[in-house]
């Protein structure tokens, strides 16, 4: 199972920090992983529809295109902005 961690509003809206999920065989990219996400509930989909979401994989930061396995651990942070 992979393990996911939410943070700031994106945990609120999922309503927890942390989850297992089992991936889908054809969940193989990060892209593909967030299309898996905004299909499990509303909450979920509401979480992942921002669009500059920011995704780590193994803590290190990831492109949409880059690879994922049900063994990973997957955390996902809203943009982040500094002044």
């Amino acid at each position: 199972m992979a393990r996911f961690l939410y943070f700031s509003w994106v945990r609120e809206k999922i309503g927890a920090s942390t989850e297992q999920l089992t991936l889908p065989p054809e969940v193989a990219k990060v892209a593909e992983v967030l299309d898996f996400l905004r299909g499990i509930d509303v909450a979920h989909a509401a979480a992942i529809a921002h669009p500059n979401l920011r995704v780590a994989v193994n803590q290190v930061y990831a492109r949409m295109e880059d690879p994922v396995s049900d063994t990973d651990e997957i955390a996902l942070f809203p943009p982040v902005s500094g002044g």
